[in-house]
């Protein structure tokens, strides 16, 4: 069978599956991987706090910090890959995902499981960046993998939030955090078997050279990703405000049991799963900027519809937008790409992630507050502005053909 080098990689031409296809694959199920062992802790929050004799609010301070350290871990994680390749970090996140998640799941008392729990963010952190600059050295279509890639979040959310209440129901809490470790070591073994090597990019280049204030700066300053980079925060603080309250949003705002809510929250992961690789395709095909405004438009008046129309009319079109405007990921983060040379791609993303990441991550209690001081319509409607400001800025730099 003949063979070709794609971007380093060994493509078959004649065959149907390719390496490149196992590639895209096995980092779509790493990131499954992570996200599941992140996931599958909110949905037994009640039994921890009996478990520890604690109360929401400090298991709550562990979830938050489990999110922050998450995103920490994108810089170094590029940085790492450009010195030693991306498939042993790739590696590490996902073994490590497996080992903290099994430590959570036999903590004895509360100290133990928030220092792994924080341990599982700065471990699963190291995949996203590095799959990412692993997919755009495999592929020309960037936009597309990444939208593939993207899914494996969403999927998790399908799956892991009801599968660790059946879990902790039928057997305990700890059980059902185990989910995370169960998932991991597979998908490991998976990805140790069939992920050929990379040649690391910068492998002699001391560390403490990448964690220079100056080049960073430089990178981060540079107009188009500055912009990205403020787009890509608003966007990020929305993503989180619906991860973490569109249940509760559901229930106290617009009157739907738990049961019902739950499944509308399942409903909302299946559409962003299966919408992002649209997404991604359409900002190969018709340009990142015009893939991230319609994502804005489909987000905004989804928003608003679940906000200020009742009916089961108006929440399923609410869902079906949502869904689709939060995969904005699929077409921003190619723009990223877009804008940094080869050399830069790791730890740059990296960079990039950790930044628009850490700050988006207090879409959470910034909304939560919103909503204790105003209500839960006011909250959600602030949401909605945030993603037609972004409409708004990507308009304006296309009609005043600003640059950015």
């Amino acid at each position: 069978m003949r063979k070709r080098r794609c971007e380093g990689f060994p493509v078959s031409i004649t065959g149907r599956w390719r390496y490149r296809e196992t590639v895209l694959a096995l980092c779509t199920l790493a990131f499954f991987a992570t996200m599941v062992a992140r996931l599958v802790i909110s949905p037994v929050v009640p039994d921890i706090t009996d478990a520890f004799d604690v109360s929401n609010t400090v298991v709550g301070i562990a979830l938050t910090g489990l999110w922050m350290t998450y995103f920490l871990s994108q810089f170094p994680s590029g940085i790492l890959a450009d010195r030693f390749g991306e498939r042993p970090v790739i590696l590490v996140a996902v073994g490590g995902t497996a080992i903290t998640s099994l430590l959570i799941a036999l903590s004895p008392v509360f100290g133990i499981f928030l220092v792994a729990t924080l341990a599982l963010g700065a471990v699963a952190g190291l995949h996203y960046s590095v799959a990412t600059t692993l997919l755009t050295r495999t592929y020309d279509n960037i936009g597309s993998a990444i939208g593939v890639h993207n899914g494996g979040g969403p999927l998790a959310g399908l799956i892991a939030p009801a599968l660790a209440a059946w879990v902790a129901v039928t057997w305990d809490w700890r059980a059902a955090i185990a989910i995370g470790a169960a998932t991991a070591v597979p998908i490991y073994v998976l990805f140790a078997w069939q992920v050929e090597p990379t040649e690391p990019r910068r492998p002699d280049q001391p560390m403490r050279e990448r964690l220079e204030l100056e080049p960073l700066l430089a990178v981060l300053s540079r107009p188009p990703i500055a912009f990205t980079v403020c787009l890509a925060i608003a966007c990020a603080f929305v993503w989180q405000a619906i991860s973490s309250f569109l249940p509760t949003f559901l229930i106290d705002h617009r009157g739907h049991s738990q049961t019902l809510a739950g499944a509308v929250f399942s409903a909302y992961f299946v559409v962003q799963a299966i919408t992002q690789v649209g997404v991604g395709a359409a900002s190969d095909r018709y340009g990142r900027d015009v893939a991230a405004a319609g994502c804005m438009i489909f987000g905004s008046s989804g928003l608003l519809l679940l906000v200020f129309v009742p009916g089961w009319a108006a929440l399923t079109v609410a869902v079906v937008c949502i869904g689709t405007g939060l995969g904005w990921g699929a077409a921003l983060l190619p723009r990223v790409m877009d804008n940094l040379s080869a050399a830069e791609r790791g730890a740059g993303f990296g960079l990039v992630r950790t930044v628009y990441g850490v700050i988006g991550a207090l879409g959470s209690v910034l909304t939560g507050l919103a909503a204790d001081l105003f209500g839960w319509a006011v909250a959600f409607s602030i949401l909605a502005a945030l993603m037609a400001g972004v409409l708004l800025a990507l308009g304006a730099n296309w009609l005043l053909k600003l640059g950015y």
